[in-house]
């Protein structure tokens, strides 16, 4: 798993150092190799983010005053992580006043871009490799699923959204930190009191079909085992 997520991080790079146009970037840099399955939100809720995040880059990238901004968006639960690089105060006031215009659906912006020169290609790619680390490690745990905290790293600071309880934010934060070269972790939770009483029971009845599929395995085994020694036995008497 881990050798398959290192080649996106690869690929990424490679195509980022080999573009010559301006990058708007939607949400994070690599695909999330987890499924869906876990994800806390409903697919409504996860096709309304999708399309919010496509019409955020599409207003920047058809607006000819940004045209030469770096800007990336990260959406949950229609909040809306801003990131990048803007020449001026004024562009970047610009940009803020754009976005909450085009948007309404959006509940909250959270307004991260940098008043300086763009980063460079070579920066971004980095930035891609911190957040496929950071996933990976998200996936080496079992305290919360990966699809719970999405990740995007801006000039090597991640920022993590995700709807999860306070000790589920701790430990990704923990495990945020121990991603190579990154430099601070930004948590922009929603915070839950307690885990969804549907996930709870999905997880116990996982948990339980699992111990039966291991139960199964053990008789099995030992009845082939039986077997073996009875054949052995039939064998020994034949020959006698």
């Amino acid at each position: 798993m881990k050798k398959v997520i290192l080649l996106c991080a690869f690929l990424v790079s490679t195509f980022v150092l080999s573009s010559c146009s301006p990058i708007v970037q939607g949400a994070a840099a690599v695909t999330t190799v987890a499924t869906m399955s876990n994800d806390r939100r409903s697919a409504g809720e996860i096709l309304d983010d999708k399309t919010l995040d496509l019409n955020l880059s599409s207003i920047v990238r058809k607006d000819t005053i940004l045209e030469d901004m770096h800007v990336n968006f990260m959406v949950y639960n229609k909040a809306v992580l801003m990131t990048g690089e803007a020449p001026s105060e004024e562009a970047r006031g610009y940009l803020e006043k754009l976005v909450k215009q085009k948007a309404p659906k959006m509940k909250q912006l959270i307004n991260e871009v940098a008043v300086m020169p763009n980063s460079s290609y070579l920066s971004r790619a980095k930035d891609g490799i911190i957040t496929v680390q950071i996933e990976t490690l998200f996936l080496d745990q079992e305290v919360f699923y990966p699809t719970h905290v999405r990740v995007m790293t801006e000039r090597r600071t991640a920022y993590l959204m995700g709807s999860v309880t306070k000790r589920e934010a701790e430990h990704a934060t923990n495990l945020a930190t121990k991603a190579k070269n990154v430099d601070k972790v930004v948590k922009l939770f929603n915070y839950l009191l307690v885990r969804p009483a549907a996930e709870i029971e999905r997880d116990n009845k996982r948990k339980e079909e699992a111990e039966r599929r291991a139960e199964l395995e053990a008789k099995k085994a030992a009845l082939e085992a039986k077997q073996t020694e009875l054949q052995q036995q039939i064998e020994e008497l034949n020959t006698n």
